[in-house]
């Protein structure tokens, strides 16, 4: 594997799990919160347990949720609310100042069925560029996964971000299943699951069966 001197750093963007998930339109916002909750959750084990993952930085504006996840090993650092692009700026800004040796990798919270093996392989591609690289979701229009060295770290994420990455980052190559399905609805979570997503996402998934 190709690894920056010091190794990669996830900057992990996690919104109030309360105001997520709004295209669920059938599930209860207490369900949309549960399920957003896991998918972070397991999310960032995967980042975790992935090679050459020194650090995972959570930006979030829920200070509580960020403490669940600091718990389970993650730096948190707050929202500056301006916006995700900025969000993520502003994490690799304060990583950079301690970490000058990482290579900052901004990664979606809302991928349950994240495998460290999808991951390093993704890791493994951006290592050997000198420049900025991105992994389109499984639509093909969004973007799961954006990375550059911290002078040209310009995400790009929302509306056609994959269009809009293209335009300066390469799009890394490969299957990368697990890592292209993010989940914005309930279509995207019955792939998820049928992809297999970690035990926070399975115990969600199951409480709010019922209703979907």
């Amino acid at each position: 594997m190709v690894v920056p001197p010091g190794g990669f750093v996830i900057l992990l963007p996690v919104k109030s799990p309360g105001t997520g998930k709004t295209r669920m339109t059938s599930l209860t916002d207490a369900d949309r919160g549960r399920l957003a909750r896991a998918f972070a959750v397991d999310a960032l084990d995967a980042c975790l347990a992935t090679p050459g993952v020194v650090e995972v930085v959570v930006i979030s504006d829920d200070a509580g949720f960020a403490a669940v996840l600091a718990d389970r090993g993650a730096r948190t650092c707050p929202d500056p609310e301006l916006g995700l692009n900025a969000a993520l700026r502003h994490g690799a800004a304060m990583i950079r100042d301690d970490r000058p040796d990482l290579r900052p990798v901004a990664l979606l919270a809302d991928l349950p069925a994240l495998s460290p093996v999808d991951l390093a392989a993704a890791l493994d591609f951006a290592g050997a560029s000198s420049g900025a690289c991105f992994v389109q979701d499984a639509d093909g229009t969004g973007t799961t996964l954006y990375t550059a060295p911290y002078d040209a770290f310009e995400p790009r994420f929302g509306p056609d971000s994959a269009q809009r990455h293209s335009a300066h980052a390469l799009a890394v190559p490969g299957p990368l299943t697990t890592l292209r399905r993010d989940v914005d609805d309930l279509d995207g979570l019955r792939a998820a699951l049928a992809l297999g997503v970690g035990s926070a996402t399975t115990a969600a998934a199951a409480a709010v069966a019922p209703t979907t």
